[in-house]
């Protein structure tokens, strides 16, 4: 395999959706080659890996604050004020 998981664990965004892409692609060549072997396996696990840690960051950044779950159910109290200035 030419792309080990491993160097895409701190990638960006829009790296970790390149490196699914070239996964997906490899993972298809290396069955055409090779059929349902242990590499064809191998191949799908690194591309089911990269989608998990993708769905991941995007769960990460949709979680809330103890402060916005806060106002979100009383945004009239004195902490979720917002004064423009």
């Amino acid at each position: 395999m030419t792309t080990p998981l491993n160097s895409f664990e701190t990638a960006g965004a829009t790296n970790l959706e390149e490196a699914i892409t070239d996964a997906i692609t490899e993972a298809r060549t290396t069955c055409e080659l090779d059929g349902n072997s242990a590499n064809c396996a191998v191949a799908w696990d690194i591309v089911e890996e990269l989608q998990a840690e993708k769905a991941d960051q995007q769960q990460a950044k949709s979680k809330k604050t103890s402060l916005e779950n806060y106002c979100d159910t009383h945004p009239d109290s004195v902490e979720c004020l917002i004064y423009d200035v």
